[in-house]
């Protein structure tokens, strides 16, 4: 067991993720691996210059291999432009865990990395064997059903006073008193110092601004992973509700509210905090569910594409130069799959039917495919929708599978139409939409909210 008192050797080191770098720790020698994804701020080095946050760790890597890391954009990571969407912070999370040879971990999601954590655990099952989520959330923005959100006004209001103030030791100083108000003053001290040398106002703004269009609602379903929640009940009503919801709304989720109205995880009681996390991961991992099966069932994005016209443009061409023209378009569709790393599921005909693991690279996927085929004469329409899907022997099936069919039915010709899902998904991407009302989708019951993409740079 740590003692407060005690430090702890802890190297830097950096993962590449595509062209950025991502800055990591590894400490401990536990049987197991536990990646801890950062809140709003992070500092992978100043942060053991925080007294309680120290000895949080020190006591995480006590029973595991502790992994942590910072986000591109903060701490010792790459200074990047904007705010890096759910999926791209996804592809960093699986870059560190290769980096340091995880193959299969527990995440450990606190606050604002917590929608990050449920979307990674339900994409990627295999290589997720528990989840922790920490005084989080399903969505930032108020909504009829959600209503422990921020209404947005507001929030928008908010995010604007604290980009102009971001920097400032006196703002530094007020963020770590609400976010560690029972802390002593040495420890409130180290915290400011960490928050204002984690990111610049710009980034802060920038990661401000996206949480507020995210919502993961429609992927918890999806989580197949043994899952406790926890949050302190005097914490703001957004993270106490929103903890509620997540516990309510992933499969089997057990959900601990704890004394206190620290939401800084290692402020105020941490034993409390600890004495649910370490039974909980060592009973998870004693009885390694997850070798008895692999899991069947994932979070995809799934493509529905076809071809407008086609019969009028066969009787215009001839069967000779339509199978000519068909296959060019076959050999197209196969390229723009590789480029986003889309998965061929089936053809039928003149129609394609693919899956992604993140729903920006389907998107523009679906934008390049309808522009690239206009230099063969052709129009397609494209659907998109991101849903728990079935695997079954190399494909996926399941109602997801058809919605998105369904939704690619209600385009246009050279349109590229998603579900509400896929957009809620795809906040900071920089893709645009235009709403299409709703649509009764033939064989699904209720509604749909459909939205066409109005075309991204690819």
């Amino acid at each position: 067991m740590p003692r407060k008192n005690e430090t702890m050797e802890a190297e830097t080191r950096y993962a590449r993720s595509g062209n950025v770098s991502i800055a990591y720790q590894v400490v401990g020698e536990g049987p197991f691996d536990v990646v801890h994804v950062p809140p709003f701020t992070s500092h992978v080095e100043l942060v053991w210059q925080v007294p309680g946050v120290a000895y949080f760790n020190q006591h995480l890597a006590s029973f595991s291999r502790l992994i942590r890391f910072d986000k591109r954009g903060q701490g010792m990571s790459n200074n990047v432009s904007g705010a890096a969407t759910l999926e791209t912070r996804m592809d960093d999370v699986r870059a560190v865990m290769d980096a340091v040879g995880s193959e299969r971990a527990a995440l450990l999601g606190v606050s604002e990395g917590g929608p990050m954590s449920a979307l990674f655990a339900a994409t990627y099952p295999e290589r997720v064997w528990a989840l922790v989520l920490y005084g989080t959330f399903a969505r930032v923005r108020w909504a009829h059903d959600y209503p422990c959100g921020h209404p947005e006004e507001d929030y928008r209001r908010e995010v604007d006073e604290d980009e102009r103030a971001w920097g400032t030791p006196e703002h530094a100083a007020e963020i770590a008193q609400a976010l560690a108000p029972s802390a002593d003053e040495e420890s409130k001290r180290a915290l400011a110092t960490m928050i204002r040398q984690s990111a610049s106002p710009g980034a802060a703004g920038a990661l401000h601004r996206m949480n507020l269009e995210i919502d993961v609602r429609d992927v918890l379903s999806a989580i197949r992973v043994p899952t406790l929640v926890l949050n302190r009940s005097g914490d703001n009503p957004s993270i106490t509700g929103g903890s509620r919801y997540l516990a309510d709304h992933i499969p089997g989720a057990r959900h601990v509210e704890l004394p206190g109205s620290d939401h800084a995880i290692a402020a105020g009681d941490p034993e409390s905090v600890l004495a649910e996390i370490e039974p909980f991961l060592t009973d998870t991992w004693e009885q390694r569910a997850w070798e008895e099966s692999e899991p069947d069932r994932v979070l995809a994005t799934v493509l529905f594409t076809d071809i407008v016209g086609s019969t009028a443009k066969t009787a215009e061409l001839g069967d000779a130069r339509w199978r000519e023209l068909l296959q060019a378009h076959h050999s197209l569709i196969r390229r723009q799959l590789a480029r986003f790393r889309g998965t061929e599921l089936d053809t039928a005909g003149d129609g394609f039917f693919a899956s992604f693991d993140g729903p920006a690279r389907a998107i523009r996927c679906a934008c390049a495919i309808s522009e690239s085929v206009r230099d063969l004469g052709l129009e397609v329409r494209a659907g998109l929708h991101a849903g728990e899907c079935e695997r079954m022997n190399g494909k996926v099936g399941g109602i997801a599978v058809h919605i998105g069919a369904r939704v690619a039915a209600e385009a246009a010709a050279g349109e590229v139409l998603v579900s509400s899902t896929v957009k809620d998904l795809v906040a900071g991407s920089g893709i645009e939409f235009r709403e299409r009302g709703t649509a009764e989708l033939k064989g699904v019951p209720g509604a749909w909210h459909l939205f066409a993409v109005e075309r991204p740079s690819v």
